[in-house]
């Protein structure tokens, strides 16, 4: 493989890989493997089966990567196809709930808490999990791509392809009902 391809941006791999050039895609797969799998994961708690699906998402923009527009941020782009391959995935099989890294968003600085034992962690990780599963997935899924896979607006906006604004609105409503939902929980007997 040649060197000079770990120095290069993502979009001029991508460009690379169009000009039939297979090692710049080897290095796209070694910079999104684990993070992708990880995404995965959150949709598809079964190794296995997240496993299959990047490696189906990969397949799908190796074959669709002449119509990237080099003009825009290749990691948008290749979620995109990943969070379809990964709902298609779920459609598939059965329907199972988002796994989400809870000590991850627990830790966030925007998620606010008062805990001063272990105890107390583990039971704000249980109020949030219970809160997250009552959430409707279009509220899930930009609560997993903004805290969890660290996504921008506009890279969140891309992935789901919905207009800028709505990832703003729908942010603010999950966190929102979040909020609602562990504090209604965190009051019951």
């Amino acid at each position: 493989m040649d060197p000079s391809l770990e120095s290069r941006t993502d979009e001029e791999l991508a460009t690379a890989v169009a000009r039939n050039n297979h090692d710049a895609f080897g290095v796209l797969m070694d910079r999104y493997q684990a993070k992708l799998l990880r995404y995965g994961r959150r949709f598809l708690p079964d190794p296995d089966r997240a496993e299959d699906a990047v490696a189906e998402a990969f397949l799908k923009a190796y074959e669709n990567i002449k119509s990237f527009d080099a003009a825009r941020r290749f990691s948008p782009w290749l979620y995109r196809i990943a969070h379809n391959t990964f709902l298609d995935a779920l459609r598939r099989g059965r329907r199972e709930p988002l796994a989400l890294d809870l000590d991850a968003l627990v830790a966030h600085p925007s998620y606010e808490r008062d805990t001063e034992s272990e105890d107390d962690a583990r039971e704000a990780r249980e109020l949030v999990e219970r809160g997250l599963a009552r959430l409707p997935e279009r509220y899930r899924e930009v609560l997993v791509l903004y805290y969890l896979e660290s996504l921008s607006y506009q890279e969140i906006a891309d992935v789901l392809q919905v207009p800028l604004g709505t990832v703003g609105v729908r942010l603010a409503r999950a966190r929102a009902a979040l909020k609602k939902g562990i504090g209604d929980r965190h009051h019951e007997p």
